[in-house]
């Protein structure tokens, strides 16, 4: 399973318009670009991770925060700033063994590669945190 790299500066909704963002409070240190869960006790936010506990996908993190801090999650739309020029269109994105990490492989779905309209096809994640959906 390989990790998709990311540019932080470089994270932001492609078309804020169509995107499904949420603000969640951070249950602990969150930077922009990483993959986000909530936490079952507390209801804050926290880093989510293909691992038992940590299954439940809600979205990638628009800004970063420290505990108690407010952070903007992409729940659905297109994101620039990860780097999957290397991907094919149509790619699935999954969370990664490692907290906050997308990943190009895993058990748990969190988006796919799609293609600008721009005359290079450009591509980018689109995001799709299904929150109704259970991982187990």
């Amino acid at each position: 399973m390989g990790d998709i790299a990311l540019t932080a500066t470089k994270i932001a909704t492609v078309v804020p318009l169509n995107s499904e963002i949420y603000t969640f409070i951070a249950g602990e240190a969150v930077t922009v670009g990483q993959a986000i869960c909530i936490d079952p006790s507390t209801g804050k936010g926290i880093l989510a991770g293909d691992s038992a506990s940590l299954l439940q996908f809600r979205g990638v993190a628009l800004n970063g925060g420290g505990i108690g801090q407010a952070i903007s999650v992409l729940k659905r739309g297109m994101c620039y700033g990860f780097t999957v020029s290397g991907m094919a269109y149509d790619d699935l994105v999954y969370l990664s063994a490692t907290s906050g990490n997308l990943a190009t492989s895993g058990s748990v779905f969190c988006g796919r590669i799609v293609a600008l309209s721009d005359p290079s096809l450009t591509k980018v994640m689109y995001v799709d945190a299904d929150w109704l959906r259970t991982q187990i």
